[in-house]
């Protein structure tokens, strides 16, 4: 099975929820199976298994988890299927769920067992015809590629205020700005949040400058342990970290000076540690899902190496999905921020090129994380691999960014 988490954000560009999309095989071997009706004619709710074996806090530590509902999953036994708490739990339907009572009347037995509700992918025409079930709506997401936004705004405020509005299809942040200032949206949606905006010639902050440094140290093939050690030592956060880490591996080692604490980890550790927590340093002055998104794609590219065959570059394929967000949180172009820190050639080509060995699973990657069922589902066709062990690589990189969140917290 496919899945992706695609993030919903406030306008503040703080993470309120997620949405479960997912696909169970290849649709191009079963038409069928296009887009997130792989559902029909099944009762399994597929994001509801999700969330029962991987676990709530894997997915969305505190936030709400959306999850589509198919015209006859709706109808399943959907407390049997996952014991989450209902409050975080929003069950999303669309067109293919008709007006008709036996819905309504099914949509309302959720709503009092305290699951919440949203609907998208019914065009304006018909929300009359949706009326009794548009007011049973939590949500309502809205396509500001094909809807009046204004008008839909002032629509909804005077016809069924209790919905909240969610923008989707965001593809820029000038997008994303001009609907903040309109007001009267609580969601937003779409690929903005990772878009690069170029600001022109300007200096790295200092601090910047001193994270790129400390990740162009670690990443030389024979990087010295005592100079990592200093420039770590330049930065309180990255010190304190480092210090409370060696001495919860280290039993009454007794560690009090930062060179003492880089030998006792050693160059391949040190330079996994500092590979991500310097990106939660370097990234924090923008939106948090960045640096979860730059994570992710580091794990999820190293996982897909055995994959493609490519076994031997994962510290290469973590680099590049580490970096692929490097233009947005340094505002400059994607060669420029890549001619700043130590990478390969393979690296900078599939980053900056879309080209070489490496590029493939970028490719791959990026279409998964957009949930692009029809384009990945191509790829895979192409290269010849099945749909389970790219969704295991996916889920694990989900499962390892959980492990790695919990333990900076501990720190």
């Amino acid at each position: 099975m496919l899945l992706a988490l695609i993030p919903l954000f406030d306008e503040n560009m703080a993470v309120k929820a997620y949405s479960v999309f997912s696909q169970k095989d290849n649709f191009l071997l079963d038409p069928m199976m296009l887009g997130t009706r792989q559902n029909d004619g099944k009762a399994v709710v597929e994001g509801l298994e999700l969330i029962r074996t991987m676990g709530m806090e894997t997915l969305s530590e505190d936030k709400e988890i959306f999850v589509p509902l198919s015209n006859i999953s709706v109808f399943s036994d959907v407390e049997s299927q996952c014991s989450a708490p209902h409050e975080r739990i929003v069950f999303l339907i669309d067109n293919t769920i008709p007006p008709l009572e036996m819905y309504v009347q099914r949509l309302r037995e959720l709503k009092e067992k305290r699951y919440k509700l949203a609907v998208r992918k019914i065009p304006v025409s018909d929300f009359e015809n949706y009326r009794e079930i548009m007011e049973l709506m939590d949500y309502v997401f809205l396509d500001t590629r094909k809807v009046a936004v204004e008008k839909a705004k002032i629509y909804f405020a005077k016809r069924y205020p209790r919905a909240r509005l969610c923008a989707g299809g965001i593809d820029s942040m000038g997008v994303f700005e001009t609907l903040k200032g309109m007001g009267g949206y609580q969601l937003y949606e779409g690929a903005f949040y990772r878009m690069p905006v170029t600001r022109g010639m300007h200096e790295v902050a200092p601090l910047k400058a001193n994270y790129i440094e400390l990740l162009n140290v670690v990443n030389d093939a024979n990087f010295e342990l005592t100079k990592a050690a200093d420039i770590i030592g330049r930065d309180t956060a990255l010190t304190i970290s480092l210090l409370k880490m060696v001495n919860r591996m280290t039993v009454n080692s007794g560690i009090t000076t930062l060179r003492h604490a880089a030998a006792m980890l050693g160059q391949r550790e040190l330079r996994k540690w500092i590979n991500t927590a310097v990106v939660h340093e370097l990234y924090a002055d923008k939106p948090s899902e960045l640096t979860r998104l730059s994570l992710l794609r580091a794990k999820f590219a190293e996982n897909l190496g055995p994959v493609f065959g490519r076994k031997d570059k994962g510290e290469e394929l973590f680099l590049m999905g580490l970096f692929s967000v490097l233009d947005v949180i340094l505002e400059k172009p994607m060669e420029e921020a890549l001619g700043m820190v130590m990478v390969s050639g393979e690296v900078k080509e599939a980053l900056i090129l879309g080209s070489g060995s490496l590029s493939p699973v970028l490719k791959l990657m990026q279409q998964y994380e957009n949930a692009a069922w029809q384009e990945v589902s191509r790829l895979l066709l192409l290269a010849k691999m099945d749909v389970q062990p790219v969704s295991e690589a996916y889920m694990d990189s989900l499962r390892w960014y959980r492990d790695l969140t919990c333990d900076r917290k501990k720190s």
